[in-house]
């Protein structure tokens, strides 16, 4: 049996506005979740005219809690930024994990702020007459 070496984590980020485009590779995991969550802020921070978040794991080797724990912080900050966050190429470690803590659902579904502003406009309207 050969015990390989973690693949190294990192973090690219390619801002083509309107999307930031985030590729995490190796173990997202205690040690590393910080990295993910300041190169999400600083990028996303940094540029006014995003609307689109897309994390690209197809080569992230594992994540463990503390790196549910990054994604569930950066989509605070994405929906903070009024965003779109958006998982590409999960593997199916990262599926499988998402899903049994049901937060897959939660990570990915896209507020409607404008049907919400929509709704509060009829309210306001209805109580003017």
């Amino acid at each position: 049996m050969t015990n390989l070496p973690p693949t190294p984590f990192t973090v690219t980020t390619d801002r083509e506005p309107p999307t930031l485009t985030v590729r995490v590779a190796g173990e997202l995991d205690y040690d590393t979740c910080g990295e993910l969550v300041d190169a999400v802020v600083r990028e996303l921070y940094d540029a006014a005219e995003l609307r689109d978040v897309r994390l690209d794991f197809r080569e992230l080797a594992w994540i463990d809690s503390s790196g549910l724990s990054a994604l569930l912080m950066v989509h605070r900050h994405t929906s903070a930024a009024d965003t779109i966050l958006h998982l590409d190429h999960r593997p199916g470690f990262l599926d499988r994990m998402l899903r049994l803590t049901n937060v897959l659902e939660h990570l990915t579904t896209i507020a409607d702020h404008d049907e919400a502003d929509e709704r509060n406009d009829d309210v306001t309207e209805a109580g003017a007459t």
